[in-house]
């Protein structure tokens, strides 16, 4: 396994993630500060990953060009930059810090399958890839932790600049290895005009790459959907306490984190990524169908054994995904995970915000969980049909 390489990617990905919901998590303070609505925070976050769905697009070219430690290590600069920008408690400056890490954010999963794939011997993987991916809900984990208490003790700009502390590390740290790992660059690659945007000549040419990238839209649409909707679906249906309805969203993130390696593990031995992901949308779509039913007299158990197998679904596919693109892409691993991401980032961008849609409008949770299921349901066995075709 390589050790340095995964903990190199896993500390890229989870300082950057940690610095996308390090505003929300410190919203109330922010906002007291600013005299802005708390609320008004969510945009920071659909600008990252706005942004961050073309940064996707364009990263395989830089990385080709650049090596992919360099370009790491320019992720990691621009994490210092939104950090030093927001902390300076300037609303316009906070905004362009969303833009500048939006600029970088969406190269972290082809930067670390461009390192990690022809590294890791094929047995493992779909292991190591979910390991990696830990670092997106480990860095949401570390703002909720860190970032609140240092924001009552310090101030809220101090939670935000603390954080350069280890991301200048991580930087120093990966020039060390940097000429080894980038010495099969091509200086001579082009970063310019149309051929920025050769990986999504992928979703023509490559039905794999195709296929997969519409499910993880669904899919990772759908993980933010349980996400934005359990505690307040919770609370003011089923009738449950604040904490009860916070566990069960607990129980839910922990179940996607504890699940990744173990779905990456039976992915490398006994089932084929893609007939897992395949599997994956079924059960997410009972899932999904059993949540929007929640009512009042469920027993606690019961919606947490839902909630926990949501999250092994719609928060646990993603690691054997990047996997599954890898492999679908061959000598374009890079920019077939670069399509991958920017399908995920248009999924949590737009699911959500049309699931709300629906709940404004009336429709209800269950109609609303109900279509959502539908969208998984049709992912997975549309994976599962072609990857059967495929065999034939």
């Amino acid at each position: 396994m390589p050790v340095r390489l995964l903990l190199m990617t896993l500390a890229m990905q989870t300082l950057a993630t940690m610095a996308v919901f390090s505003l929300p998590t410190a919203a109330p303070e922010i906002a007291r500060d600013l005299g802005i609505d708390a609320a008004l925070v969510g945009f920071f976050v659909s600008a990252v990953y706005a942004v961050g769905i073309g940064s996707a697009v364009l990263s395989p070219s830089f990385i080709h060009r650049y090596g992919a430690v360099r370009v790491g290590q320019f992720v990691m600069v621009v994490v210092l930059g939104m950090l030093a920008l927001a902390g300076a408690g300037s609303l316009p400056l906070m905004v362009l810090s969303a833009v500048v890490l939006g600029i970088g954010y969406g190269a972290t999963a082809p930067v670390s399958t461009h390192l990690l794939v022809p590294n890791t011997p094929p047995a493992m993987l779909n292991f190591v890839l979910s390991l990696r991916q830990i670092g997106v809900p480990l860095g949401g984990v570390l703002a909720a932790l860190v970032v609140p208490p240092l924001a009552l003790a310090l101030d809220w700009n101090w939670a935000l600049w603390l954080q350069l502390v280890p991301a200048a590390a991580l930087l120093a740290v990966m020039q060390r290895d940097r000429r080894r790992l980038d010495a099969g660059r091509d200086p001579a690659a082009r970063v310019a005009g149309l051929h920025l945007l050769r990986p999504l000549g992928l979703l023509r040419d490559n039905g794999e790459v195709r296929g997969l990238a519409f499910a993880c839209f669904f899919y990772a649409g759908i993980q933010l959907c349980f996400i934005a909707f359990m505690v307040v679906h919770l609370t003011t249906v089923v009738g449950l306490g604040l904490v009860a309805a916070g566990q069960a969203l607990a129980a839910y993130q922990v179940s996607g984190v504890l699940s990744r390696p173990v779905w990456g593990w039976i992915a490398d031995r006994w089932v084929s990524a893609r007939r897992l992901l395949a599997l994956q949308g079924l059960v997410m779509a009972g899932a999904a169908l059993a949540a929007g039913w929640f009512a009042p007299g469920w027993p606690l158990a019961a919606v947490w054994g839902v909630a926990i197998v949501a999250g092994a679904t719609a928060s646990g596919f993603t690691g054997i995904a990047y996997g599954e693109f890898a492999r679908a892409g061959g000598a374009q691993r890079t920019e077939a995970t670069a399509v991958g991401s920017a399908a995920m980032f248009a999924g949590v961008m737009i699911l959500p915000s049309a699931f709300s849609a629906a709940i404004a409008a009336g429709l209800g949770y269950p109609l609303a969980y109900a279509a959502a299921a539908v969208l998984a349901a049709v992912s997975g066995a549309l994976l599962f049909i072609q990857k059967t075709q495929s065999k034939a």
